[in-house]
Parts: C-alpha cells; structure tokens; sequence
C-alpha cells in the first residue's frame, strides 16, 4: 500500500494488502478492506465504508457530500460491499439524514460515468450500466440491470431482476422480475433470459408470466389483480415479492405496455 504518489490520511482504515496507485486522495474516516484495488486519480471521501476485492477505476469520486440543497454537513456514509466493480469517473455520493448512508452491494459492476445519489440503495450483484443517473433515494434490487444512460427519477424503487432498457426515463417504479422499456416506460415483459442464466426453472418462469398476465394483461386495475392473484395462485416466495412490492410502491408501478404508443 505504500504509494509515495498517493495521499492517505494518516486517520483512514486501510488494510495492508490494498493496493493504491499515484494521485489518488484518500481522506480521513474512510476504511477500505483487504484485496481492493484502487486506480490513479480516485478520490475517496470522508465517510466511505469500501469493503474487500473491490477495484475502483480511475477517475471515480467516492462519498462526496449529496448535491442536496437540504444537506446540512451531517455525519453519513457510503458503504460499498465486497467484490464490486466501480469504473472510470464514477461519482457516489453519500447519505443523509433521511437514511444516513448510500449503498452499494456486493458483487456489482458500476460501470463508466454513472452517478448513484445520496441515500441510494443498490442490492447485490446489480449492473448498472454507463451513465446511468440514479437520482436521491433510489432503491435498485438484486441482481436489476440498468440499460446505459437510463434516468431514475428519485424515490423510485427498481424490483429484483428487473431490466431497464438504454435511454430509459423512469418516472414510475419497476417492479421485479420484469423488463421495462418505451416512452413512457412501460410493461414489455418478464425477464425470463435473465432469470434463466440465474437458475429459474421453466415453471417458476411460467409463473411469473401468469402473475404479470393478471397485471398487466387482463383490464384490471392494480387492486384488482392483486385480488385475483392471492386468491387463484399458490403463495410463494416470487409471488409474494411482487404482491408487496406493488402494495408497498409510493410512486405507482409503470404502467401495461400498449401497441399504440
């Protein structure tokens, strides 16, 4: 870890084995963990919490204070799990009072010039593709991926193996398992090839077709086919999710697709 090119305040947390190259600044009350590769030109802020194996790139500004006029200089943080990816100029910002930190999991790929805001919550093993733009309290399921220079309006909540398309303007919440796309964003299907490189079988690929067939499919409003969801489809743990995800959604889900837009 011994860089003379690079400046680590001597009050940072750095496990021995970290390797950082020249020109990078790391502040103070920052802990990095054990096998994380930090490129040229990082700067790391006061508050990063960057756990083992990750490789941060060139450029990528970690745990600067939130671009919110309501910020007050509280203490927060920015968490990011172990193995995840951070590309070239990458900014994350963290928290505020409202969560008090931004995370990333683990074993993501944050790929070039995306910019996650303050008191985003990314799950695991989550792509996020190159300039993407979360805005403030973002919540982004497992294993979601997110089309390149797709816009997230702030508060909206990604669903788990949801898949946004490139260029996508999200105004509406995703919920998990679908893919989202079109202008207005909208229903275009499940994510069926992406669940079945994570291990979905074909029945429980059929389904969350049916559940999404109910949804979106057959004219009814949302309370209504979540009715008619509980009553004819055996309870497990796929259905449930999307049960309480749209139950639980503030902004409203995205909406059906329709062959006339």
């Amino acid at each position: 870890m011994n860089q003379p090119l690079a400046y680590v305040h001597p009050q940072a947390k750095i496990a021995r084995n970290v390797v950082i190259e020249p020109f990078t600044t790391i502040h103070k009350n920052v802990e990095i963990g054990s096998g994380t590769w930090i490129g040229s030109n990082v700067s790391i802020m006061e508050g990063a919490r960057i756990g083992e194996n990750c490789r941060i790139f060139p450029g990528a500004v970690i745990s600067a204070i939130p671009q919110d006029l309501k910020f007050e200089g509280e203490d927060s943080l920015t968490v990011i799990g172990n193995n995840t990816t951070i590309r070239e100029c990458v900014t994350i910002n963290r928290g505020t009072n409202d969560r008090g930190k931004t995370v990333v999991g683990e074993n993501c790929l944050i790929m070039a010039a995306a910019h996650i805001a303050h008191d985003c919550i990314v799950g695991n093993n989550a792509i996020i593709v190159n300039g993407v733009l979360l805005g403030g309290h973002v919540t982004v399921g497992d294993y979601a991926v997110l089309g390149g220079l797709a816009a997230i309006h702030q508060f909206i909540h990604i669903g788990e193996h949801a898949m946004v398309s490139g260029g996508s303007l999200v105004r509406k919440d995703v919920p998990p398992y679908t893919k989202a796309a079109k202008e207005p964003l909208s229903y275009v299907g499940i994510n069926s090839i992406g669940l079945r490189r994570r291990g979905f079988d074909s029945e429980k690929i059929k389904e969350i077709q049916e559940i999404y067939r109910i949804l979106y499919q057959k004219n009814y409003n949302n309370s209504q086919a979540l009715e008619k969801i509980e009553a004819e489809m055996e309870a497990t743990p796929e259905r449930d999710e999307v049960i309480m995800f749209i139950r639980n959604s503030q902004r409203g889900i995205m909406k059906g697709y329709s062959g006339n837009q």
